[in-house]
């Protein structure tokens, strides 16, 4: 996945006017574009989408500070159509319009080239179990919240604890599968998505496929497939975050699994009475790799 990544920002840097054909990039790679988007976007801390706009950004703006073009020039070499759509995207990255930066040579916010290296990690080992489920429905209480990378997300606490506690209890009482209890969903979510894009949480519990469900209750249908199972124990939500991060830059580095599409699940098997700490499990889609 090192070698995939660094041949990725490769080809990025070939054409950094054009958007890179990721699909055929993942078929020639052995992987698929779905994993390496969520490699990218979980090792690089941004999406795909981002870099290469800020790179092409950053190399637009030594452009624009030679001086050698028009504005229009520059914008069309670095694949804009007009000088209006390459201003909006230049003063995104910038915070400056290229003809502020073209008189004062600055403020400029540049991206350098990524290079992904391997490090000596793994000291710790982790505690995973790869299970074959067959297909099963997610059913509870769903809502459209951004995404926070680090921390408690307050969107998802404020959904949870809008619930009434009964029907927890009730919800408890209608679970009939893996993974078991009160689960914590993430769903419909891009592959490199960037903190604040939104996602559908749900919280409730699994049961199977023939399991009728009450009519007030949200479902995700999930197909039959194999997960891998990574367990965490410590502060909450820290340990849980930092066991989701070591997944992208250990574990699946490490291991001859790649994630495939579908919902991320927490299961809290244990936690203190505030919540401070807790013992989950964290199941993520995965196949083999090709």
């Amino acid at each position: 996945m090192i070698s995939a990544l660094n041949e990725l920002v490769g080809r990025v840097e070939e054409d950094l006017a054009a958007d890179p054909d990721l699909p055929a990039l993942a078929t020639a790679l052995g992987t698929t574009e779905y994993h390496l988007r969520r490699m990218f976007s979980s090792l690089a801390g941004l999406p795909l989408s981002e870099y290469v706009r800020r790179r092409r950004m950053t190399v637009a703006a030594a452009d624009v500070v030679r001086g050698e073009d028009d504005l229009l020039t520059i914008a069309v070499r670095h694949g804009y159509g007009s000088t209006e759509a390459f201003g909006r995207a230049f003063r995104a990255v910038h915070g400056a319009t290229p003809r502020e930066v073209r008189r004062a040579g600055g403020p400029l916010r540049t991206q350098p080239r990524l290079r992904f290296r391997l490090t000596v990690e793994g000291s710790t080992p982790m505690d995973t179990r790869i299970t074959d489920r067959p297909a099963f429905r997610l059913i509870g209480h769903a809502a459209r919240v951004p995404l926070v990378h680090q921390g408690v997300n307050p969107h998802i606490q404020r959904h949870i604890a809008a619930l009434p506690q009964r029907e927890h209890t009730r919800l408890k009482s209608l679970g009939d599968t893996d993974p078991a209890g009160l689960l914590q969903v993430c769903d419909d979510l891009a592959p490199d998505a960037p903190e604040g894009t939104e996602l559908t949480y749900l919280h409730g519990v699994a049961v199977t496929r023939d399991t009728p469900a009450p009519d007030d209750l949200d479902a995700i249908e999930v197909p039959a497939g194999r997960w891998a199972v990574f367990r965490s124990a410590g502060p909450y939500p820290a340990a849980l975050q930092g066991t989701w991060a070591a997944t992208a830059a250990e574990w699946f580095p490490a291991n001859p699994w790649r994630l495939r599409p579908g919902p991320s699940i927490v299961a809290v098997l244990d936690r203190a009475a505030d919540f401070t700490t807790a013992t989950c499990e964290l199941w993520l889609p995965v196949e083999p790799a090709a």
